[in-house]
């Protein structure tokens, strides 16, 4: 793996990937899907950023492949694109508290502990036929 120091074309993509995480709203949605695949309405009840802003942060994040989708009838789940994106939020997470702690930094970059699966929920028809 070439250092970054050593590369302008690695340092330039890894300041294109640092912006993307550089906006507080795709912060605090990529900090709340670290703990699960989730729909719009919760992540939108847990950041209280409002429909139109987190819509636009969505795509954003899914542009830059940070994020990824899975449909259900009508319904969209989000969720970390992949262990690279889980770390480096979690990363930022031990890094950027009041009081850095170095032992949690390293665990939070060297483990990555699956998120709980969350179990679908189903509403309407759909989600009835699902009990049968």
């Amino acid at each position: 793996m070439t250092a970054i120091f050593e590369s302008r074309v690695r340092a330039d993509a890894a300041t294109e990937k640092l912006k993307i995480f550089a906006q507080p709203q795709r912060l605090m949605i990529l900090s709340f899907l670290l703990r699960g695949e989730s729909s719009v309405s919760d992540i939108d009840a847990a950041t209280g950023i409002g429909q139109p802003a987190l819509s636009q942060q969505l795509a954003a994040l899914r542009q830059a492949d940070v994020v990824k989708t899975r449909r259900e009838g009508k319904q969209i789940w989000y969720d970390l694109a992949d262990d690279s994106s889980r770390l480096c939020v979690r990363t930022m997470e031990a890094l950027l508290t009041e009081e850095p702690d170095p032992q949690r930094i390293m665990a939070a970059a060297t483990t990555l502990a699956a998120p709980a699966k969350k179990p679908p929920t189903g509403t309407g028809t759909a989600g009835f036929a699902k009990i049968l």
